[in-house]
């Protein structure tokens, strides 16, 4: 039972007493925890109008319609349809006019003795922001990462509590309401990757931005984008796909940056185990580091958005991810599942990945993190450069490392851990994003010939909006 003292406790006694608000709670799974709070503090007839618990698939069909899947935002979609629908049906006429209703709705796969499953839910709001306003939603995904069935089940619960007192409290404020989601709850708890809100309290919302924020604050480590800019969850998106991803700054995308990711491509599906699976088709993503997005508040919105426009130009998906390493990212993708998973990267990044001073911090240094990045069936595709001082062309294989590390990269390239991308020396492209960059604050018009025909459209369009010309 939850301690009087709980914050958690605190938001629900909060609401209870709030005349305003009264609505209905289902939950289906593992997700019964939530409605327990708000009797558990007590003045629960101050919110709680009804309470159901589908647990059983058949009774959960008969109610919502028959489903694919359970543990879906297409179930947890079809409960807020069907409970807001009978809330405002048998109530609205007797208190509509002194009451904001909401739904809320849940649906959890915890972690059960029987089954080795993803443990994850969907949870999910529908609320007015004023009496007899037209209701607005957010709909949210969790992995839960708690050890035990019972421990899943209280930080579902607190989130809960949490989702509904911060949307009905401070949806005129959506990233603040994102930032209270996992307060007295905790990161190592519950990992939120995905976020969406509609309706009338949040009109001039960007989700994406909102969705961005989850990175920001470390509630996820990467969030995905589909090729139109839409935040995808990356766990569906992703499943047993094979995966082929450029790490970059991308601002502008360039056209090497293309090149050197249709060069990988053949490769990279060449590589399958047999040659035929290869045939499936290949996901490929253009990955942006928080690092590499500036911390100036709205300033680093704008430069996200102008980076994801252009990408989208270019029919690219974006992962933007707080994943400083290979192997975390190499990681992130096991966890959600890909098949396997190719990095296209030039030479000088192949260079800098044996920097031993990177893997300062790992007790196994460079050898636990080449380790932790190649046993997940991942293969680095090495894109060739220029040497500053000569010009000779220098591939993946003519590489020079330290001494003491030469056998290693031997090992990997023998191995065929690490390709080299070969292409005519007479096109090989050696400029960056700053020349790019530098060129358009020059008013220099050869820039429209390092970027696609589309980016430098968009750009002609839109200006280079997000992106400085201080380089």
């Amino acid at each position: 039972m939850p301690h009087a003292a709980d914050p958690v406790a605190e938001r629900a006694l909060r609401l209870n007493i709030d005349a305003e608000v009264y609505g209905s709670f289902a939950e289906i799974g593992a997700g019964q925890e939530v409605a327990r709070w708000f009797f558990s503090v007590g003045g629960a007839a101050g919110t709680v109008a009804k309470t159901i618990s589908a647990y059983d698939m058949t009774c959960s069909d008969a109610i919502y319609g028959k489903a694919s899947r359970y543990v879906s935002r297409e179930r947890v979609e079809e409960m807020l349809d069907h409970e807001y629908g009978l809330l405002l049906e048998r109530l609205d006429a007797a208190r509509g006019e002194r009451t904001r209703f909401f739904a809320f709705a849940d649906t959890a796969a915890a972690r059960s003795y029987s089954h080795g499953r993803e443990c994850h839910a969907w949870m999910g709001l529908r609320f007015q922001h004023a009496c007899r306003s037209e209701p607005s939603d957010v709909i949210l995904h969790v992995r839960l990462l708690d050890a035990t069935n019972a421990l899943q089940q209280d930080a579902l619960g607190r989130l809960g509590v949490n989702l509904l007192h911060a949307a009905v409290t401070r949806w005129h404020e959506p990233k603040v309401m994102v930032e209270r989601l996992l307060d007295d709850v905790g990161r190592d708890r519950l990992e939120i990757d995905w976020i969406t809100t509609r309706g009338p309290a949040f009109a001039g919302t960007d989700n994406r931005l909102l969705d961005l924020h989850l990175v920001r604050l470390g509630f996820t480590p990467a969030l995905l984008f589909d090729v139109d800019g839409t935040p995808l969850l990356a766990s569906e998106a992703l499943r047993h796909a094979p995966v082929l991803v450029e790490r970059g700054r991308f601002a502008p995308v360039t056209r090497m940056n293309l090149e050197m990711l249709a060069l990988a491509r053949p490769a990279f599906v060449a590589d399958a185990e047999p040659v035929a699976a290869g045939t499936a088709d290949v996901c490929e993503i253009m990955e942006i580091s928080m690092n590499n997005l500036s911390e100036r508040g709205n300033a680093a919105d704008v430069d996200f958005l102008a980076r994801v426009e252009l990408l989208s130009a270019v029919h690219k998906r974006v992962l933007v991810s707080d994943l400083p390493t290979f192997y975390a990212l190499a990681e992130y993708l096991a966890e959600r599942s890909v098949a396997r998973a190719g990095f296209v990267i030039g030479v000088p990044l192949l260079r800098e990945l044996f920097n031993e001073t990177f893997y300062a911090d790992l007790a196994g240094g460079i050898l636990e993190a080449f380790g932790r990045l190649f046993t997940r069936r991942v293969r680095l595709y090495v894109y060739p450069t220029r040497a500053a001082d000569d010009g000779r062309v220098i591939t993946a294989d003519s590489l020079d490392v330290p001494p003491h590390l030469a056998h290693l990269l031997e090992h990997l390239r023998a191995n065929g851990m690490i390709r080299g991308l070969h292409c005519d020396e007479a096109t090989l492209r050696t400029y960056s994003s700053d020349d790019v960059r530098r060129s358009i604050c020059d008013d220099d018009p050869s820039w429209k010939e390092l970027v696609a025909p589309e980016v430098a459209a968009h750009i002609e369009a839109h200006g280079i909006a997000g992106f400085t010309c201080d380089v």
